[in-house]
């Protein structure tokens, strides 16, 4: 219905016709329903007795996951409050990596809260207000609770891996995989003015169907999907030293068209004489180096080959250029755009270089480089499925151990620290008083439902584990009591070693109060007319219909 405003008893259309409109508190209560809903499905998905979720898409393609990133990412959302939820599923998992599940959840319900406090009448602006406060008081608490760790204390660290792990379907494994987790990432680490820097890409999973997830091995080094390019080379080379080239080894064709003019079978065999005798100049040059293995970003000719393999150079060619950088920061070797250029400097080093066949597959392993800046996991699983969760479950681990790293302070996890703020949030809400304090005393309700949620998808009753929790909370002592899914009740989680990034929480909080926010300052949705888009496709048909009378004039 298009939008109509009254002049002197003459109404004037403002939209177009066809646009639809919700204004008021009906706009305002669906957008909550439709946040709500969104919170709902990957609510079942929390904590470590959390349930997976099947999705299927257009083609059939099949995800089994309880990645709440990836839930939501899978499920094609079309409204644009859905797909603020996404987006705050996404803003998590891009600058944490972890906690996309609790962030959503979290925002549903502030809605789910808020909802209660709008029909008591107050305002949203108040609300936002209230919750804003909130929020900023308890990252303020948050800060003031959070274990410093010692960087260098191994155990601590594996445990904040395995605890991002355990509602995965590693999760029995997630000794094993938390170890590998720590290993990669402080390798990879670097320190830069006195802080840890991790970027996560310099760490490659390379999955691979077949065999258990027992498997799945970490390697000092770099793997390269692709095979050795002549069978005549060697297929494992001990002591490597590796040329990476940026450069066809071809005859480079020339920019302008040319012709050359043979007339006779003489000529015919000098030009190709010649030819052959640049490929073995460049071969030479790479052999004059020391190099014994090279990896190439471009092609490598049939005659280049021949002479690289009676050299006994183990060669690759068309090596992804994300690859090759991985290589030259694994190897210590620089990345050359000339053949001209190679030098034994620009080499890099490696104790093993060999083909192997995993899965059907050849790939190269580049295998005990000096310290390698960059490091291969290899995951491995009975069937497809169970690999993309373990790669999903990995990634979890490596960003909780960087997150630590980047940030070295962890909050005990199974709600601990959810119904310790709400604690103090409920102590603080009497200090700012008036509405405020409502909107206040309702974040405090919004973060108890993280171990109430725990609780229940654990088949515990919530309402004696909140009981409980809050009573044991009472003692400052038993701050770090949270849910205990697998024996029922609550215990001290530092004692169970169930750790988690504060900055996981802090971030979680932010984006959540954010989310809500922006969803309780919407009073009005006007969606745009479809009537144009609809004409565009009947006159379309139309013009079809035509050409194919026309054909059969």
């Amino acid at each position: 219905m298009a939008s109509v405003a009254q002049l002197g008893g003459v109404p004037v259309l403002i939209l177009k016709e066809g646009t639809s409109r919700q204004a008021g508190r009906e706009a305002l209560h669906l957008n909550i329903m439709i946040a709500k809903a969104v919170a709902e499905t990957v609510k079942t998905t929390l904590g470590p007795k959390g349930m997976d979720k099947m999705l299927i898409d257009t083609l059939g393609d099949i995800t089994v996951s309880n990645d709440g990133a990836t839930i939501l990412d899978e499920m094609d959302v079309q409204h644009p409050i859905a797909k603020l939820m996404v987006e705050v599923a996404k803003a998590q998992d891009k600058e944490v990596g972890d906690g996309t599940t609790t962030a959503v959840v979290l925002t549903g319900e502030l809605l789910k809260e808020a909802e209660k406090l709008l029909e008591k009448n107050i305002h949203p602006t108040i609300i936002v207000s209230g919750y804003k406060k909130a929020a900023e008081k308890a990252r303020e608490i948050l800060a003031s609770k959070a274990i410093k760790v010692d960087l260098n204390d191994t155990e601590t660290l594996k445990k904040v891996a395995a605890t991002s792990m355990r509602s995965k379907a590693v999760a029995a494994l997630r000794d094993y995989f938390a170890d590998i987790a720590v290993k990669a990432v402080k390798q990879v680490a670097e320190v830069v003015n006195g802080k840890y820097v991790v970027d996560i890409d310099n760490i490659q999973i390379i999955k691979k169907k077949g065999g258990a997830f027992l498997d799945t091995q970490l390697i000092y080094g770099i793997v390269v999907d692709k095979e050795v390019v002549h069978p005549g080379m060697p297929k494992r080379v001990t002591n490597a030293k590796i040329a990476l080239l940026d450069a066809p080894l071809e005859v480079e064709k020339t920019e302008i068209d040319a012709e050359i003019r043979i007339s006779s079978p003489d000529q015919m065999h000098q030009f190709l004489e010649e030819e052959e005798k640049i490929l073995r100049d460049m071969v030479e040059k790479i052999k004059e180096s020391g190099a014994n293995v090279v990896f190439c970003q471009k092609g490598i000719d049939d005659v280049a080959q021949y002479y690289l393999a009676k050299a006994g150079i183990l060669a690759v060619r068309r090596v992804k250029k994300s690859d090759m950088e991985k290589l030259a920061r694994a190897t210590g070797a620089r990345i050359l755009t000339r053949v001209e250029d190679i030098t034994p400097e620009a080499l890099g080093r490696a104790e093993l270089v060999e083909e192997r066949k995993v899965a059907d597959e050849k790939m190269v392993f580049v295998e005990g480089c000096p310290n390698p800046k960059s490091v291969t996991i290899l995951v491995r699983g009975g069937f497809e499925r169970a690999v993309d969760e373990a790669e999903r479950s990995i990634k979890d681990a490596l960003y909780a151990v960087a997150d630590v790293l980047k940030h070295p302070y962890i909050v005990p996890g199974g709600g601990a620290i959810e119904a310790e703020l709400a604690r103090e949030l409920r102590k603080y809400a009497p200090e700012v008083g008036g509405k405020e304090q409502l909107a206040i005393e309702a974040f405090a309700n919004a973060l108890e439902s993280i171990p109430r949620t725990l609780a229940e998808n654990s088949g515990l009753d919530p309402i004696d584990i909140i009981a409980d929790l809050r009573a044991a909370h009472e003692d400052p002592s038993k701050w770090s009591y949270g849910v205990d899914v697998v024996n029922g009740g609550v215990t001290d989680m530092i004692a169970l070693g169930v750790f988690e990034p504060a900055t996981v929480k802090d971030h979680a909080i932010k984006v959540a109060t954010e989310a809500a926010a922006m969803i309780l300052r919407i009073d009005d949705i006007i969606s745009a007319s479809k009537l144009e888009e609809k004409k565009g496709e009947k006159e379309k048909k139309e013009e079809k219909e035509e050409e194919k009378s026309s054909e059969f004039d």
